[in-house]
Formats: structure tokens, sequence, C-alpha cells
């Protein structure tokens, strides 16, 4: 069954030897640790949904603005590239996407809170503007460095979502910032180490190497704490 487990969530290369994964012997006692912490006692660790969309104008304080914030689900398997997802749309690439912010991922439990929280029931896969949906990955587990196999692409956790004024835009309401970041639920970007496609229902696999960096978590709470005390 452990066999089974780890072939399920690593996966197979066809030809190992051009494996992009193959670089460096990780630290194999801390590795193994971090590999079953995250994948092999989740009930599941996939893909939801595959949220895409082109920017549109908005009006915002009597003037229009261009945002790339509003995504919906897609039905089919989509390409990853390395700026992110082909037929997606970013209105501002000096603030949003690039190498380091290719794709966003935004973890499904969390819409239970914000539908309480907001009093919305309506809220559908990809309400914030996350390219993934995704279950079984929380700001406490994913951290800094790591690295998962997607469908058929690579992806590295790079950093967490600190929301500007759009996502205020998308909700109609300006408090939705601040309470963003305090809630600690800000999912995670992620760059772009192989090229592949992803559809809905991938399963989303933890790939072993050498020790990552600070969780998601952590580093959302050093900023709202620094926030709290501006």
């Amino acid at each position: 069954m452990l066999l089974t487990c780890v072939r399920r969530l690593i996966g197979s290369p066809r030809n190992p030897g051009n494996d992009p994964l193959a670089a460096g012997e990780p630290d194999s006692s801390r590795v193994l640790t971090r590999f079953f912490r995250v994948s092999c006692f989740r009930p599941s660790v996939r893909v939801v949904s595959v949220n895409s969309g082109p920017a549109r104008s908005v009006p915002w304080k009597g003037m229009a603005v261009r945002t790339g914030i509003y995504k919906i689900p897609v039905a089919d398997r989509v390409r990853v590239c390395r700026d992110g997802f082909d037929g997606d749309e970013q209105a501002d690439p000096s603030a949003h996407g690039g190498a380091d912010k290719a794709v966003y991922a935004y973890p499904s439990e969390h819409y239970g809170f914000w539908s309480r929280e907001l009093a919305r029931q309506d809220l559908t896969w990809g309400a914030f503007g996350e390219n993934l949906t995704t279950e079984g990955l929380l700001e406490s587990s994913v951290r800094v460095g790591d690295r998962f196999r997607v469908g058929t692409s690579i992806l590295e956790v790079t950093k967490p979502r600190f929301p500007c004024y759009k996502l205020g835009i998308k909700f109609g309401r300006e408090d939705i910032i601040p309470r963003f970041l305090h809630s600690g639920r800000s999912g995670f970007y992620l760059a772009v180490v192989a090229e592949g496609d992803v559809g809905p229902g991938d399963t989303i696999a933890f790939i072993p190497r050498a020790p990552s960096g600070r969780s998601i978590e952590e580093v959302v709470r050093e900023r709202a704490e620094a926030d709290e005390g501006e």
C-alpha cells in the first residue's frame, strides 16, 4: 500500500534520465517526513477546478481600470506555459503573472469560510482569481520551494498572495483586503518548472526534494503582524 501511495504521488517518468526532477540529492530523512506529512495521509490532493479568463475593464472611483481577476471554470484541459495558463490574461504584468507568479492556487476548503464571513452563497470556483482551485493543500503544510506534479506539468511554490485593491473591486468591498490578509487564507503562487497541461480532477503529487523554506502560513503571519504594527 505504501509503495502504491509513493508511485501515485510521485509518478513514474517514462525516461528518468531526462526528468527535470532528478537534479540534486535530497536529504532523505527530512524529505520523507515532508512527503508523508504533505501527501500520503491526505484523503485527496487534487485539482478541483481550472479557472481562466480574459482581462476586462471595470469602473472604479470614477474611472475604468483593467483587471484579470475575473476567472471562470473551464471544462477542458489547459496548457500550462512558463508565464501562466494558455488563454488566461493578466491586465498588469508588472504586478501580476511573470515567472514567480505564473499560476495562482487557492484551497477549496476556504470557500465555506468566506461564504459565511461575507454572507455570500454565490461564490463559484475562481472567485478569488485563482487559476487552480485545490483540495488537500493548505497554507500550513505548503512551503516555499515545494514542488508538485500537477497533470503533466511541474509547479513550484514561490510565495503567498497579498492582493491589491482589485480584489476589493471584485467583491464590492474594500475591507476584504485586510480581512483576506489577517484570515491567513492567502493561497499561493507557483512558478512553472516544466510545462504541460492540467485539468479538473488531476492529482497533485508532492515531489520529494531538498528541504524547502518557510510555510506559506508563516510568511503570511509575519506580514499580518507587521501590518498590525504599522
